[in-house]
């Protein structure tokens, strides 16, 4: 069984490794942050958040299916958690036969396999009476698909029929094994068979005429009792690996449904955090990548609110068709800060994750890319500009066409001059590429020379509160 909850036609892979550019998110838009109110103090949590956020989404169909499925997942929280809570349970079910696990006789192999399925069956069940119970509260495509799978292969007869194979396995009436004579009178082809054996009671066994070839094996018998575990093993060899594999398939849908589920828990968690704190979400509105596309309204920088433990200052932004936006303005005037919430809202939105904001629309990008300035390091080999350098050709490397660079007052080490015709370069060549570029300066030549230009040039507004308004320009 395949849940299908983070993709229509295929499993989320849990050991996909993050992107190159992972640290640079993390430390530049302040993610761990965002992760660590996730994972609520979960490690498991906070990993596969991490996973799925900076592994962005390229395809819109993709977005909008989570999107649908993150939906239920907030109005029934309190399901989610209890799927998710068995999945845990089942794993740990398994983790207990340790000792059995690292046994690698057939019959320690079936013992171990015999309990864990047993616990399974257990909580397949309980999986099946939730899907039939709480259905009708799901209309998201992934849900109502996967409740409807559980009620159709986990039906009551298919539960009775497992059931029943896994008592008859416990063998309580002895194992019945058929075999061949080979080379040397050694024993070939053995088959577990299916015993009929029925316990007869002891009036049945008084007048019973059967004749019965018993050999007695003597407790002292060392020998004898070694063979004849021998000659259990084989008998039950092929049945105690195939028990094994049944109980590795059950293990892997539940590890999987952890890993799926896992994700919509850590939504969960920040979405009543940020209720908690005053700030409102709605589901973004993702435009395929071949379209410019960036307008938002009261888009809030969630790191920020997070940190204050309230909602911060809300901004809006109408730059449909626009490749470049540049922002200057004062220092404290909250232009990092707003860069940061354009990257944290794109990686949200390709996640299909909700924002912070009333209205949220952008293309997708291929790639989010951040540039920004670096503290003074003591240890350093090279200088400022150099090492700014550096890391501008690894994104060079790494980036591709209709992706997105966020620029924060990069370039400034050296003079007003040289700073804005290298950024003019640069940015005129990420232009070049279909690149979109937002960029955050004090450098007044370069973000003039744009402006001069007059591609399109208008003045937008962003939104502010207690007269921390800020007067933005963009160019295209």
């Amino acid at each position: 069984m395949k849940a299908f909850l983070m993709y229509k036609d295929h499993n989320f892979d849990s050991a996909v490794q993050l992107p190159a550019n992972a640290q640079s998110l993390i430390q530049d838009l302040e993610l761990n942050s965002l992760f660590t109110v996730m994972a609520d103090n979960d490690k498991f949590l906070f990993e596969i958040a991490q996973k799925v956020i900076l592994n962005s989404l390229l395809d819109k169909t993709t977005i909008i299916y989570r999107q649908t499925v993150l939906t239920d997942c907030l109005k029934n929280p309190a399901v989610i958690k209890t799927i998710y809570d068995l999945s845990i349970e089942a794993i740990k079910c398994e983790k207990k036969q340790y000792l059995w696990r690292i046994n690698k006789y057939p019959s320690a192999i079936l013992h171990r396999a015999l309990n864990v399925l047993h616990s399974f069956m257990k909580l397949l069940k309980n999986l099946r009476n939730i899907a039939e119970i709480h259905k009708p509260d799901f209309i998201s495509e992934g849900f109502v698909s996967f409740f409807t799978l559980l009620q159709n292969e986990l039906n009551d007869e298919y539960l009775a029929n497992v059931e029943a194979c896994l008592s008859e396995l416990n063998f309580t009436n002895g194992i019945l094994i058929s075999a061949r004579l080979g080379k040397g009178s050694k024993g070939i082809n053995y088959i577990l068979r299916k015993n009929h054996y029925k316990k007869k009671g002891w009036l049945q066994r008084f007048f019973a005429h059967e004749k019965k070839f018993t050999i007695y094996i003597n407790n002292r018998d060392e020998n004898g009792a070694r063979a004849l575990s021998q000659l259990n093993d084989q008998g039950i060899n092929a049945t105690a690996a195939v028990l094994a594999q049944s109980a590795d398939h059950i293990l892997a849908f539940f590890n999987m449904l952890r890993c799926e589920l896992a994700f919509y828990i850590g939504c969960i968690n920040l979405h009543h955090h940020l209720h908690q704190i005053g700030l409102s979400t709605t589901f973004p509105q993702p435009v395929s990548s071949d379209k410019c596309c960036c307008s938002f309204q009261c888009l809030t920088d969630i790191p920020l609110s997070l940190h204050l433990k309230s909602p911060g200052i809300s901004n809006n932004l109408s730059a449909d068709n626009k490749d470049l936006i540049i922002i200057t303005g004062a220092n404290q005037g909250g232009k990092s800060t707003f860069l940061r919430s354009i990257g944290v809202a794109h990686l949200l939105m390709q996640c299909g994750m909700y924002v912070p904001a009333k209205f949220f629309c952008a293309n997708i990008c291929h790639g989010i890319f951040t540039h920004y300035k670096r503290e003074e390091d003591i240890n350093m080999n090279s200088g400022k500009l150099d090492e700014e350098l550096f890391r501008m050709n690894i994104i060079a490397d790494n980036i591709f066409p209709h992706s997105l660079i966020l620029f924060n007052e990069s370039f400034a080490a050296t003079n007003e001059r040289e700073g804005s015709e290298i950024s003019e370069q640069i940015v005129q060549a990420l232009l070049e590429s279909h690149i979109k570029v937002f960029f955050v300066t004090h450098q007044y030549t370069f973000a003039n020379k744009f402006y001069q230009k007059k591609f399109h040039c208008r003045s937008f507004f962003t939104c502010g509160k207690k007269n921390r308004q800020k007067t933005y320009f963009q160019t295209h």
